[in-house]
């Protein structure tokens, strides 16, 4: 039986180029914290890019919120984590002009309120490298809101990121899940692909945005958003 479909979100429910959007939405980061004492804004940036590293290779011993924070305050050698509330802020509001750097996607809504109607579980399982709030205005972009998923992971209550298998496997434990009982959109064949195939996740990418890492093993189908309510249908006769 099919009880759970999970959702990878930048390049897959949200369509957007990974990089372009980054390094877009830095500049208002940065405009953000100018007056917080960050020195130069390379290397700003280049200890967010450190404490996301951290977050990646999180071995699950303390939340990734712990791991960011742990990073800033070494490269800066004082408490930067008093600076949360600063950058919770940020990404409930300036960020969202972010938008300008994503596209629309008219299919979200309809794409949420099946699976709704046809499994258990919904689950955005997009990367935890995000506080809460920016998770929640990312959705915003096409038009969902933080109740349309049963649960989001975010930096604040995840130990693991993808590609670390375990992050799928803490989600198949806190929903009492079987891999079988389970199928993943996402835009990544390493990252979503073999992370969540290791366990034995069927996963689907999502076409327009496809990430292709050197580092994958495997080949995954590729889909058009147009496919992802036919695709959980056949699924769902799949596993009947």
């Amino acid at each position: 039986m099919l009880k759970a479909v999970f959702f990878d979100l930048d390049g897959t429910l949200l369509p957007m180029d990974e990089q372009e959007f980054t390094k877009g939405y830095f500049k208002f980061l940065l405009e953000k914290v100018s007056s917080r004492g960050y020195g130069e804004p390379s290397f700003f940036i280049d200890t967010i890019w450190k404490g996301v590293y951290a977050m990646y290779k999180n071995d699950g011993t303390m939340k990734n919120e712990d791991r960011f924070w742990n990073v800033f305050d070494e490269a800066y050698q004082e408490d930067k984590s008093k600076d949360k509330p600063i950058f919770d802020s940020f990404y409930v509001n300036e960020f969202k002009k972010a938008k300008a750097f994503t596209a629309p996607n008219p299919l979200a809504r309809e794409i949420v309120d099946y699976c709704h109607s046809h499994v258990e579980h919904t689950i955005l399982s997009t990367n935890p490298i995000f506080p809460r709030g920016g998770q929640i205005t990312r959705l915003s972009f096409i038009g969902l809101k933080e109740d349309d998923f049963e649960y989001i992971t975010d930096y604040s209550n995840s130990v693991y990121c993808k590609p670390n298998p375990m992050y799928f496997k803490s989600l198949l434990e806190k929903f009492n899940l079987k891999p079988e009982e389970v199928i993943l959109f996402g835009n990544n064949n390493y990252e979503d692909g073999d992370c969540a195939s290791s366990l034995g996740i069927k996963t689907y990418l999502v076409k327009g945005y496809i990430i292709y890492s050197p580092k994958a093993k495997g080949t995954y189908e590729e889909i058009e958003m147009k496919d992802i309510i036919p695709t959980i249908e056949k699924e769902k006769e799949l596993r009947k």
